[in-house]
């Protein structure tokens, strides 16, 4: 799949990728940004793919279903109830607790639309799982995916926000007034 995802990614698609997932690290959080388009997840797999990267995500549990639930299984997902009122932080927190590698990737934002906040909850699952986060730019404007080195997040959370929000400010989704 590697070689097929990097000549679909690089030639056909013609997008470059600035950075690497870290090859050190079993565990981490990875936050892609901005979400603004159903393309973001086929673009996300092109880039796991092309960089032989196990990354994980959630998705709403109504994906996971017969009779394709079993493709988004298969590319790394895990169904969450978005409709019942559990813990979803410390259920994934309890998820790095218990394997020895997981790598999460998922939206901050929460949502395709424009949000003038982020959502928390990947902030609370890094630090309850004591992992670090990496960023991850969906740049359609330059065709470019930007991987950030690894950030752990202090005891500041507007301080750990606001260096988020700077690392993605030049970034333009799919749908750019959604970014």
């Amino acid at each position: 799949m590697k070689i097929f995802s990097r000549f679909i990614l690089f030639t056909i698609f013609r997008w470059k990728i600035v950075g690497e997932f870290p090859k050190n690290l079993k565990k981490y959080v990875i936050i892609a940004a901005p979400h603004t388009h159903w393309l973001d997840f086929p673009l996300g797999i092109l880039v796991k793919w092309a960089k032989g990267a196990p990354i994980n995500y959630i998705g709403k549990a109504s994906l996971f279903k017969p009779p394709f639930g079993f493709i988004f299984r298969w590319l790394g997902g895990a169904p969450v109830n978005r409709s019942e009122s559990t813990n979803k932080v410390q259920a994934i927190v309890n998820i790095f607790n218990t394997k020895e590698k997981f790598i999460l990737a998922l939206s901050p934002e929460g949502t395709r639309k424009k949000v003038d906040k982020w959502k928390t909850g990947f902030y609370y699952i890094a630090k309850g799982a004591n992992v670090p986060i990496v960023m991850a730019t969906l740049n359609f404007k330059d065709k470019e995916v930007k991987i950030s080195e690894p950030y752990y997040i202090t005891e500041n959370m507007d301080k750990d926000f606001n260096f988020f929000y700077d690392f993605y400010k030049d970034s333009v989704g799919k749908i750019p007034e959604n970014t």
